[in-house]
């Protein structure tokens, strides 16, 4: 994440949308490659059963579209489309958000962590990526190729998601990050780093993840944390679920470059849940945040963690929720 700002400071809005132009056609190739039959977790690989048949597929299509449409009804009447500049205070504190505002401590601060999971049975000795490369070895899928480049080829099969995320379903459990830490040796969030792929180097073989975990989604909490998130929340805002709130999906996460109409929306804490199932964008929102500005979070385009400034009353609350795993960071207060 550093990196990728520094790079872009000081660059004019010509720099800017080129950035998000390679940016999210980086990510549609990386979305494609996760999402298939290579990088499948156990379950999905063993309940699969190869491709529906045509006509149970057009229906399947057909009901998405239908749910789509209502899904997008809904929340235009919960949380209509607010003006842009209504970003404009994050904008003055927190530089650019073009992978999301990320806020100093106000005045606390802590990392909400993304869920990972693992199988009952515990990790695989076959990596993600090994799984995939034998895959392409007996042609059960073709390899990947973008702009005449074979990403197969030239990178790696990490096991990680992309955007939203939820429970595996049975046979999988919760992995704490802590728990993961003590087994491993590595620190929960390596000293000067941000809660990303850098994280956990000894889980993985060569930068996969083991077949039998599936590692924290970039860009969005998973849906059972935001939800909890949430709930948290209200118990912390002034007026409860009729707190006004804002929510701001980067132009990363909707593949478009217009800067001077930003994606934001206003409803009510206590509809919040619905944000998580924006049909335009595959993540949860990039910021949400009071409109009396007592709390804001961000989720990062580019990490597995959301960052919650607010009172110290809600960050205690969070640190020690029994479902929700929150950390300090101290060089990213």
């Amino acid at each position: 994440m550093t990196g990728s700002r520094g790079a872009r400071a000081g660059h004019g809005r010509e720099s800017v949308e080129k950035f998000i132009r390679q940016r999210s056609a980086r990510r549609r190739s990386r979305r494609a490659s996760a999402s298939g039959p290579g990088t499948q977790n156990p379950a999905q690989v063993a309940s699969s059963g190869g491709v529906l048949p045509a006509l149970w597929g057009r229906a399947v299509r057909a009901w998405d579209h239908g749910r789509m449409s209502e899904e997008s009804n809904l929340m235009s009447s919960l949380w209509p489309l607010a003006p842009s500049g209504a970003t404009d205070w994050l904008l003055e504190l927190c530089g650019d958000g073009i992978t999301g505002f990320m806020p100093p401590a106000m005045p606390d601060a802590a990392w909400v962590l993304n869920a990972m999971y693992e199988h009952k049975q515990g990790p695989a000795d076959v990596s993600y990526h090994e799984y995939h490369q034998a895959r392409l070895a007996d042609g059960s899928v073709q390899p990947h190729v973008v702009g005449g480049i074979d990403l197969d080829a030239v990178g790696v099969a990490t096991g990680g998601g992309l955007g939203r995320a939820r429970h595996p379903g049975p046979g999988w459990r919760r992995l704490r990050w802590a728990e993961l830490a003590r087994r491993t040796g590595d620190p929960v969030v390596p000293d000067g780093l941000m809660p990303s792929y850098r994280c956990f180097p000894a889980a993985k073989k060569e930068g996969s993840w083991p077949m039998g975990m599936v590692p924290p989604t970039e860009g969005s909490l998973d849906r059972e944390t935001w939800n909890r998130l949430i709930a948290v929340l209200t118990q912390f805002s002034s007026a409860g679920p009729d707190t006004r709130c804002l929510a701001y999906y980067n132009p990363l996460m909707l593949g478009v470059i217009d800067l001077d109409n930003l994606h934001v929306r206003a409803g009510r804490l206590g509809d919040a849940e619905i944000l998580y199932d924006q049909s335009e964008a595959d993540f949860s929102p990039s910021n949400l945040w009071a409109d009396d500005r007592s709390w804001v979070l961000c989720t990062d385009y580019d990490l597995w963690a959301t960052k919650v400034a607010g009172s110290p009353a809600l960050i205690h609350a969070l640190l020690n929720d029994r479902e929700i795993e929150a950390v300090r960071l101290p060089w990213a207060h």
